[in-house]
């Protein structure tokens, strides 16, 4: 078994391997100067993004790629993920609310589909989802919420109580 096939389910292995990665990637050329963009940009109300560490490892690891769904999805359509923070710019003060909510800082890593969804990362790794119905759990890990919108897996959505 391959690493990504013990780390991955298959699909998501192939979905990965077709993109370009492979395990071991680490581009931190990419991560680095999204973390310096990141760092420099101020919103017109003034609100800044966090640089998170998790954030800086899904970077290097995944960015900057495009990932595309290899099978239909269990509960949803599956969606593409890029991994490029930088469509997420403008939304410092969406992720400074939603960090707010939570009790922490988020970063953001990247998109779902075409831009569609904004993916973000807290503190502590959890990944959530931003979009225009609302605001996602996907999983404590990276891994979980790639392997989540890659397999079309049904998220949580984020209330008072979760």
């Amino acid at each position: 078994m391959t690493p990504a096939a013990e780390r991955f389910p298959a699909p998501v292995a192939a979905a990965l391997a077709d993109s370009g990665w492979q395990p071991g990637r680490w581009e931190i050329r990419h991560a680095e100067e999204w973390a310096d963009t990141l760092r420099a940009h101020t919103s017109p109300g003034g609100h800044r993004h966090a640089v998170l560490p998790a954030a800086v490892e899904v970077w290097a690891e995944f960015g900057p790629l495009h990932i595309a769904p290899t099978t239909q999805g269990r509960d949803l359509a599956p969606t593409a993920v890029t991994v490029d923070p930088l469509p997420c710019l403008h939304a410092a003060r969406t992720l400074s609310d939603l960090g707010r909510a939570l009790g922490t800082e988020v970063c953001p890593v990247g998109t779902e589909t075409e831009g569609e969804a904004l993916l973000v990362v807290d503190v502590a790794g959890h990944t959530y989802g931003v979009d225009a119905s609302g605001d996602w759990y996907l999983g404590p890990r990276f891994d979980d919420a790639l392997t989540a919108l890659l397999l079309g897996h049904r998220p949580a959505r984020l209330t008072a109580t979760l």
